[in-house]
């Protein structure tokens, strides 16, 4: 019942109920209050004919029963009539029904029948009287007052009653008819209501679920537009509106799928806030960001950095872009603001942090490069000046000083060649021009090979230069650089020679692991402090400088030797010693496919 109330039938079926019910009801008012004065109005006229009609028989018949019986054919059943003297009392009665004489005590008592009335004068008042038919119980009459002088001068009055119980009757018959048009209107109107609804209801039931499909995303769905009025318009239209909104929705989409995309692949933190400083967006970078300076500073996630907040409020509240470079956990950012405009209002910010991390870094490492290349060539450079300008000035005497200053010379400018020479080295190995010429050789005959040109200065240091490992193990067969794998173990066997004091011991090892091979040489020297460890791969860094004094060296070595292992895919790595002394290990990848065919 309450889905009837609920739809648009049962709407449209009361509101057509009730607007005919407020008609008819209205008409049927003013219908029976017409009928019931009409109705009055011809009896009233009635008793007027016949009240003058029997003045007259009362006048001309001087036979009683004559007159009598006429005047009881005028009056007929539902008119009583009294005729009574001045005195009022009675000289005819014409009364049919019980409760006579309570008529004829109430009628004359009535001072306003018989009070200055002219005679031939009709006077008619509506009166509750005792009923003709049952006892205690009061009707409404219709009363007439008519006096007429008779011709012997006397004046009588005759009263005439009638109950308008006929009228009411008459009034009861047409309600009757009313109420019956009434209920054949509500038949009508119900069949002719859902009739109606049901052709506009039907298409909407229809556009209703085609909504509710179409909310939840199926933008396919279509609806039948077979007629041609306003329903079949709005149907019409619908699908048209499914269709647009489709294809918007694909827009949105493939501009969220395209926004996504490009917020994640960026490399800079992006996030977007509200005007009330909270964050609606952000890409991956940006959370990785943030929960890193959460976890750094142990702050609330809801919590932003302080030098951005203050950002953000100067950007939010005089809508002007700020760029800035910050330092936030130990990390360098490029920080730029700008507001977010909602027509003419401002809606929020976005803001751009760049890691300058790297950039410090690289700032750094070109200062230090420069200082450190100043440093190392200003030595040669001031004892090139300094015995040039003395042997130009003759401050020598003999051949042998001027011999020696010129071999100094000699030397420093050597050295300044070789530093020259592995920087050039070093800077096309890290721009990645280094050429690599590959060929197949065996391992452990290049490493005797490069110890073998260590010997006599091992021997003249005192210094046990030795291999072991290599009975335990089979022909390996490497594809490499060999010259440059040369250079990078004459850099480590050297470096290791020069920091073993007397009777001390270089030894190279190898060990096979999986599909990489491990060389390693260790010393029994001073040993490089643990906290140099991390560092020593870098250019021109020096660990201990006693350590290095009076040794030589440009420092650029090790950076060599990462950068050729390296362009081998392989790694290198510097450790203590068990007991002295440092230990670096060198691991390359072998060619299984080359070690088996020169096994077979």
């Amino acid at each position: 019942m309450n889905r009837i109330w609920h739809s648009i039938v049962g709407k449209l079926w009361a509101t057509i109920l009730l607007l005919v019910s407020f008609v008819l009801f209205i008409v049927t008012l003013l219908l029976l209050e017409f009928l019931d004065n009409f109705h009055t109005k011809q009896a009233e006229d009635s008793l007027r004919r016949e009240a003058a009609t029997i003045g007259k028989i009362v006048d001309d018949h001087e036979n009683e029963a004559a007159m009598q019986l006429i005047i009881r054919d005028i009056l007929g059943d539902e008119t009583n009539a009294l005729i009574v003297d001045r005195d009022r009392d009675v000289q005819y009665t014409f009364h049919n029904g019980s409760n006579q004489s309570l008529f004829e005590k109430k009628i004359l008592s009535q001072e306003r029948f018989f009070a200055d009335i002219k005679p031939n004068e009709k006077v008619v008042k509506e009166m509750i009287l005792p009923s003709l038919s049952d006892d205690n119980v009061m009707e409404q009459f219709l009363v007439l007052v008519y006096p007429f002088q008779l011709e012997n001068g006397l004046t009588q009055s005759l009263i005439m009653y009638q109950s308008l119980d006929a009228v009411h009757r008459t009034t009861k018959s047409t309600t009757q008819i009313v109420f019956l048009s009434a209920f054949i209107a509500f038949v009508l109107t119900t069949f002719f209501a859902f009739f109606l609804s049901t052709k506009i209801t039907s298409p909407l039931r229809g556009m209703k679920q085609a909504a509710f499909e179409l909310s939840k995303g199926n933008f396919d769905m279509r609806l039948p537009a077979s007629q041609n009025d306003e329903i079949g318009q709005l149907a019409t239209a619908f699908n048209q509106m499914g269709r647009q909104l489709k294809y918007q929705m694909e827009l949105i989409k493939q501009e969220k799928e395209q926004l996504s995309s490009i917020l994640t692949s960026m490399t800079d933190a992006v996030i977007t806030f509200n005007r009330d400083y909270s964050i609606l967006l952000s890409n991956p970078q940006a959370e990785r960001l943030l929960q890193k300076w959460y976890f750094a500073n142990g702050a609330d996630d809801n919590v932003l950095p302080p030098e951005i907040f203050h950002m953000l409020e100067h950007v939010v509240t005089f809508a002007e872009e700020v760029e800035e470079e910050l330092e936030l956990g130990g990390q360098f950012y490029g920080v730029s603001i700008s507001p977010l405009y909602s027509e003419n209002s401002i809606r929020g910010a976005v803001a751009v942090l760049r890691d300058m991390t790297d950039q410090h870094k690289l700032d750094k490492l070109r200062s230090d490069f420069i200082a450190n290349v100043s440093h190392e060539l200003r030595t040669p450079i001031s004892l090139l000046q300094g015995y040039s300008e003395a042997i130009i000035d003759n401050v020598v005497t003999t051949d042998e000083e001027r011999n020696e200053m010129v071999q100094i010379i000699h030397d420093e400018s050597k050295r300044m060649s070789r530093l020259v020479t592995d920087l050039l080295d070093l800077a096309r190995m890290e721009s990645g021009h280094m050429r690599l010429y590959k060929n197949n050789f065996d391992l452990i005959e290049f490493l005797e090979r490069v110890l073998n040109k260590f010997m006599q200065i091992s021997k003249d240091s005192n210094i046990i230069l030795s291999m072991k490992n290599i009975r335990d193990l089979d022909t390996i067969c490497i594809n490499a650089d060999a010259d440059r794998l040369e250079q990078v173990f004459t850099n480590l066997i050297d470096n290791a020679i020069r920091h073993t004091p007397d009777g001390g011991k270089v030894t190279i090892s190898v060990e096979r692991k999986g599909e990489m091979i491990e060389i390693a040489v260790a010393d029994t020297g001073s040993g490089i402090p643990i906290e140099d460890l991390p560092f020593i791969f870098e250019r021109f860094y020096k660990a201990d400088k006693a350590r290095t004094r009076g040794k030589g060296g440009t420092g650029l070595g090790l950076a060599i030797a990462k950068n050729i292992i390296d362009s081998h895919q392989g790694r290198i790595r510097a450790e203590l010693g068990t007991v002295s002394g440092t230990v670096f290990t060198c691991l390359l990848p072998i060619d299984t496919l080359i070690e088996e065919t020169d096994e077979n």
